[in-house]
């Protein structure tokens, strides 16, 4: 193909490339995004107004997923791609602009509400918390409110520079979120008061979001012009409003399950909100890494192959995104699953976060370990049919799914405590997934499923034998070293290479074609 012939929205350098480049950027997010939970962890704890936090956090987070960024995006990428592969290219700029228009007005409205009427709503996510909790959740809250319509307008700005072919900016700007908000808390932490510093937490991520918007707008330089306007009357914005109707409340009941999980954990005890939440932060990392990373590089690609009606394209481009998802996820599973105690000790124990947080922190990342590859493929497959936009179908298996996730909360929290609630997630993420699969095998009419379920049965034997040889290593290094600092850095170092090149070589002697990926991942950064 020439440069001429070649299509805008692909992925410059190629799908490698990219996607080694944005698994590249997100992994040093999720570092960075792990040593703010560190250091919030060491200043915080998992007792008192951490948990308020947890919880005044959750609600902007819920109200950004269902009216901002991901849903957003879902919608827009789609028509904003077939826009540009008609060659209307002028057409798509006016989406654009009019989108732009609508999300400040329309976002804007909606953060003002949520500010005026957090002293009634907020108390209703905090049922277990004492009422000096409840009154720290409204205030934190209305502090992060106005983050809602600074995500929206991320996450248009960062479709637009994907929909380009262009990956590293928007994998970048995390990283200065993370970097924003830990540089607010390192200088708070002399000089603010103790009962203060959960605010400077909060004011931080909101300048951090804002920073995040700021640094990637000159990356629109080059992509023509996007007049505003509110764009009413624009078929095409319509069209965006009605596909993000159903990618709304798709994407927004998938995050309603944190808000579910937040409301039961209140009720298992004061510090759980948080340890669930510290939990869920090292069980994203590398979900983040890999997942997110292939999904979205994909996701443009995807919407080109609908949009020309290439189903023998979207059936290799989705099972081989699916093969790799699952060769990368399974090992990281079982490894938080043989040694989440010791990977909580090393990264959060210290300061006030202290043994008792440890545990359950440890317990509830165990479960939440056996749902990430489910809940990690599911990134794909749910971008798959906005691709082909049909967003009810993920909408109506992510309903599905909230009423499953409430009904098992209920049941298990009780029993297991802690431990009930992030195996809700994952049951409820295990079967969302088979339920998508099922009907976007029956939509492209197959997807190679042998194919995939082949590479998972080669996946799964080679990660539990090297996180059995993992969690071995760290035992004998543990006994004989010690748990001081360096000590739990060089035993479980090691446990993470030996299991790493003990998978690789169970990887080669199965002939997974996986393999040659990521060799194929890593050229292109050299």
């Amino acid at each position: 193909m020439s440069g001429d012939e070649r299509s805008e929205g692909a992925p410059r350098g190629g799908i490698g490339r990219s996607t080694a480049i944005f698994a590249l950027w997100t992994g040093v997010s999720r570092v960075a995004g792990l040593a703010r939970e560190i250091l919030a962890a060491a200043i915080f704890g998992t007792q008192g107004a951490i948990n308020a936090f947890v919880i005044a956090f959750q609600v902007p987070n819920l109200l950004r997923s269902l009216v901002a960024d991901s849903a957003l995006s879902a919608a827009f990428v789609p028509v904003f791609t077939e826009l540009q592969e008609a060659g209307r290219r002028r057409e798509a700029q006016r989406l654009a602009g009019a989108l732009v228009g609508l999300i400040t007005v329309g976002l804007g409205a909606i953060t003002l509400v949520a500010i005026l009427t957090a002293p009634w709503v907020m108390p209703l996510f905090a049922p277990g918390l004492p009422d000096d909790l409840v009154d720290e959740t409204v205030r934190l809250a209305q502090i992060m409110f106005p983050v809602v319509v600074l995500l929206g307008l991320t996450g248009l700005v960062s479709a637009i520079i994907q929909a380009a072919g262009e990956f590293g900016p928007t994998a970048f700007a995390p990283v200065l979120w993370n970097v924003v908000i830990i540089a607010a808390l390192a200088a708070a932490t002399p000089v603010v008061p103790a009962e203060h510093r959960i605010s400077a937490y909060a004011g931080g991520i909101l300048v951090g979001t804002a920073a995040q918007l700021l640094y990637l707008l000159p990356y629109l330089r080059g992509k023509g012009r996007f007049p505003l306007s509110l764009g009413l009357r624009n078929a095409r914005v319509r069209r965006v409003l009605v596909l993000m109707l159903p990618v709304t409340l798709g994407l927004g009941l998938i995050n309603v399950n944190l808000s579910v999980d937040a409301v039961f954990a209140t009720l298992v005890s004061e510090e759980a909100p948080r340890a669930i939440d510290a939990a869920f932060r090292l069980y994203l990392l590398p979900q983040g890494v890999f997942s997110v990373a292939i999904a979205t590089v994909l996701f443009p690609t995807i919407s080109r192959l609908a949009a020309r009606r290439d189903v023998p394209g979207m059936r290799r481009t989705v099972a081989g995104g699916l093969r790799q998802i699952v060769f990368l996820l399974l090992p990281a599973s079982a490894f938080l699953l043989v040694l989440a105690t010791p990977v909580v000790r090393l990264v959060f124990e210290r300061g006030e976060f202290n043994e008792q947080s440890t545990a359950f922190t440890a317990e509830a990342l165990v479960f939440f370990a056996i749902g990430l590859v489910f809940n990690g493929a599911s990134l794909l497959v749910i971008r798959a049919f906005f691709s082909l936009q049909l967003p009810w179908v993920p909408t109506k298996v992510a309903g599905l799914g909230v009423l499953l996730n409430l009904a098992l909360n209920a049941a298990l929290y009780r029993p297991l405590g802690i431990g009930g609630i992030p195996l809700s997630t994952s049951i409820t993420s295990a079967v969302t997934f088979l339920v998508l699969l099922l009907l976007l095998e029956r939509e492209l009419g197959g997807l190679h499923g042998a194919w995939i379920v082949d590479g998972a049965v080669r996946s799964l034997a080679g990660s539990g034998g090297a996180a059995l040889l993992g969690w071995a290593s760290w035992r004998v290094l543990d006994d004989a070293l010690g748990r001081s600092s360096g000590a739990q850095i060089v035993s479980l170092g090691v446990a993470v290479a030996a299991a790493a090149l003990a998978y690789l070589a169970a990887a080669r002697a199965f002939e997974m074609r996986e393999v040659g990926l990521l060799g194929r991942l890593v050229r292109p950064l050299r």
